[in-house]
């Protein structure tokens, strides 16, 4: 027990897991109404890097990210390595909570569209009951898709079906499985994920990266500066790596997230599929959801197999950057955090983030890669 985070009188050490993808005013919006809830808390960031928990490539380089986090009120953010943060919720969120109970963080902040914590917590312990997943698994094999198998199974009059409610519950199960002394709160989304119509001044990521395939101007949805940041890439060269992988590779059931002989789909449908859009449609099943074929061809690129994955745990901490009150805060608690602050060399994990950044600068033709071997954290001076 770190005695020195629990027993803290004078600071709340407030949590938040983000991907910014792009960073928009929902997100500063995110960080305004945390800092006027705990007005007196040091606020840190978990940030997914290069490669998202949907599959998609982030919009932002991760050093902007970081930059971006500590300019608007962030007093820390820490990495959620590739290996995590490109996996499906349970996991993303697990490690997630993981990496902030490691510095000492006593309350976790996320937007909902339910905005009912209890409700959530509630769908958490269910879920982990052992009986739970036969359930879940009953119901796949009557032919329903996943999301309709977890509500069944459930028996819960109202379904929660929206991906921060979700991300919610996977957060509450890791705290609750851990015993890890956090509280989760929840800030009432103003908007849906789902909505890419909308021209109100808060709208989600997903509204935005849609505006900008159109080739729409974003500059309403985001505070200055940020679409000078933005990254482009094209889906025809990420589709032509991942078909050469296809169509090279005869054992692709050894990576992560290619099950039950969908291989043999994956280099069917490559061959008939004229774009990435049209193959993901025609792979696409009730249990191969969009986000998990994108996850599949991310771990496909980066050679992330299952046999990796099943050693995988967290050994180090990976501090992107720091305010002076953040600095100041992991001076007085490192000697108490019980894995390393910096990234091992050896690690897997170290490995996999390299080549998440190898991949990254082919695909957007930036230079991360002097980030990454850089390898120092980002201090923001002043307040």
């Amino acid at each position: 027990m770190l005695e020195y985070f629990w027993g803290c009188e004078e600071m709340k050490i407030v949590g938040m897991i983000c991907e910014y993808n792009p960073f928009h005013h929902g997100h500063l919006y995110h960080i305004q109404k945390i800092k006027e809830i705990f007005p007196d808390s040091l606020l840190v960031l978990v940030l997914n890097g290069y490669f998202l928990e949907r599959g998609e490539i982030s919009l932002l380089t991760k050093e902007d990210k970081t930059n971006i986090a500590l300019e608007h009120g962030v007093d820390l953010v820490l990495e959620l390595p590739v290996v995590f943060g490109t996996q499906a919720a349970d996991i993303f969120a697990e490690k997630a909570i993981e990496i902030l109970n490691h510095v000492g963080v006593t309350d976790v902040v996320f937007g909902s569209e339910h905005n009912d914590i209890q409700l959530l917590y509630k769908i958490a312990e269910i879920q982990l009951q052992p009986e739970f997943s036969l359930r879940v698994k009953k119901y796949l094999d009557s032919g329903v898709n996943y999301p309709t198998a977890l509500s069944k199974a459930l028996n819960l009059p109202n379904m929660i079906k929206e991906p921060n409610d979700l991300l919610g519950i996977s957060y509450a199960k890791a705290i609750l499985k851990h015993q890890y002394p956090i509280q989760l709160h929840t800030i009432q989304r103003t908007n849906s994920y789902h909505d890419i119509t909308s021209t109100q001044v808060i709208v989600s990521a997903s509204n935005i990266r849609s505006k900008i395939k159109n080739q729409e101007d974003i500059s309403k949805y985001v505070p200055s500066g940020i679409p000078l940041l933005l990254q482009s890439y094209s889906d025809d060269f990420l589709y032509k790596l991942f078909t050469y992988q296809i169509m090279t590779n005869n054992a692709l059931n050894v990576y992560e997230t290619v099950d039950e002989g969908i291989e043999n789909r994956l280099k069917e449908m490559v061959l008939r599929a004229k774009s990435l859009d049209e193959f993901i449609h025609l792979v696409k099943t009730k249990r191969y959801t969009y986000n998990r074929i994108r996850r599949m061809i991310i771990h496909i690129l980066l050679g992330f197999t299952k046999e990796v994955n099943l050693k995988l745990h967290l050994d180090y901490l990976h501090i992107l950057g720091f305010s002076i009150k953040g600095q100041e805060y992991l001076s007085k608690i490192r000697k108490q955090i019980e894995i390393p602050i910096k990234p091992i060399y050896s690690s897997k994990i170290y490995e996999f983030e390299k080549r998440a950044a190898f991949l990254y600068e082919i695909l957007t033709n930036s230079s991360v890669q002097i980030f990454e071997k850089r390898n120092r954290p980002i201090i923001k001076k002043g307040n």
